[in-house]
């Protein structure tokens, strides 16, 4: 049960903060970001980094839902299937963030 409350809390938090960021607002970002990223791509910049953040926390949900099903049913395939969505949706959400950082930064560092 812990591990379910904890993963729900991390992700939710995590999917929260990705919808700020689709908003518009990128004030949860790096300075670096915030300061390269020009006014007017602020807005397609912090929905595709938004977006990618929010695959990443709703992939966690997943995650913690499955591993929650695989204790109580003690069939071991929900975590299988639980790392495999995991590491293909986390996979997804960074590639979405790193490709709005190279578009509108320029690069990620």
């Amino acid at each position: 049960m812990i591990t379910l409350i904890i993963n729900l809390g991390i992700g939710v938090f995590i999917s929260v903060l990705g919808m700020i960021n689709m908003t518009g607002n990128i004030s949860s970002l790096h300075w670096y970001h915030r300061q390269r990223v020009t006014e007017e791509d602020r807005k397609p910049f912090g929905k595709l980094v938004g977006l990618g953040t929010l695959i990443i926390g709703i992939a966690i949900i997943i995650f913690g839902v499955l591993l929650f099903a695989t204790e109580k049913t003690q069939v071991r395939i929900y975590a299988i299937i639980g790392v495999v969505e995991l590491i293909a949706f986390m996979a997804g959400g960074l590639a979405l963030t790193f490709y709005a950082m190279i578009k509108y930064n320029k690069g990620i560092f």
